[in-house]
């Protein structure tokens, strides 16, 4: 599992890589996905990330997770910032 943050000041751009990180994960948080990936799955999304992003002002970081932490993973507050949304990549 890899949680995906990403910073992107640009409004266009960082919906390119939220509709595009949809087709991968879960959006749990604002600009920040859960997301089960095999190493194919994590070359892939990287390649397709580095298309759509400005190197000098954009920043997306992969947290990897392994399955036994994902089960402690606490939530205080609120749940999710919306309903899941299927997107095809």
């Amino acid at each position: 599992m890899y949680v995906i943050a990403y910073d992107i000041p640009n409004d266009r751009r960082r919906t390119k890589i939220h509709n595009l990180l949809s087709g991968y994960g879960t959006w749990t948080q604002y600009s920040l996905f859960e997301c089960w990936l095999t190493r194919q799955q994590l070359i892939e999304l990287q390649a397709k990330l580095a298309r759509h992003i400005d190197a000098e002002t954009d920043s997306v970081r992969f947290y990897a997770i392994c399955g036994a932490c994902q089960s402690k993973v606490i939530t205080v507050g609120s749940a999710k910032p919306a309903p899941a949304i299927t997107y095809i990549a």
